[in-house]
């Protein structure tokens, strides 16, 4: 029963969206990952299927899994400060590959960064501190909209 209550975050049950792929990945030399398999996990736990690229990623290496997984969506972890290159970097392979992706983004970055992430493309950004429920809801969203609910 409980299991059920935390599946339902947002307006859109696990039973009635249909299960995205999702891919998470830390570009850079970062390798803070505690957090990073927090969100994996409660991804998973909430019926998303999660693809977890691992740490210390290029850009490129990133759009390559994103093809070669067949994800609905690209989940990317920064705490390095490479932000404003890796982040585009991914946006723009994915283009260049005829991706159109919801990529969502996490991490330390100043409020500055993020407004500029945000008019270059990304879905959303989830900051330190941001609960659990609230990224799952936000991909049972994105979960909806595929589904056109």
């Amino acid at each position: 029963m409980a299991q059920q209550a935390q599946l339902k975050a947002g307006s859109i049950s696990s039973q009635a969206r249909p299960r995205l792929r999702i891919l998470l990945g830390k570009p850079g030399l970062d390798g803070h990952d505690i957090g990073f398999k927090v969100v994996a996990s409660a991804l998973r736990d909430a019926g998303f299927e999660v693809v977890l690229g691992g740490i210390y990623l290029t850009p490129e290496e990133i759009v390559e899994m994103a093809v070669q997984e067949s994800v609905d969506a690209v989940g990317l972890n920064v705490m390095s400060g490479c932000h404003m290159t890796a982040v585009p970097e991914v946006l723009a392979g994915l283009k260049a590959r005829g991706l159109d992706l919801p990529v969502v983004v996490g991490g330390i970055i100043p409020p500055a960064d993020v407004a500029a992430l945000r008019e270059q493309g990304i879905a959303a950004y989830f900051g330190p501190g941001t609960p659990i429920k609230e990224i799952v809801a936000f991909m049972n969203g994105l979960a909806g909209a595929k589904k056109g609910i």
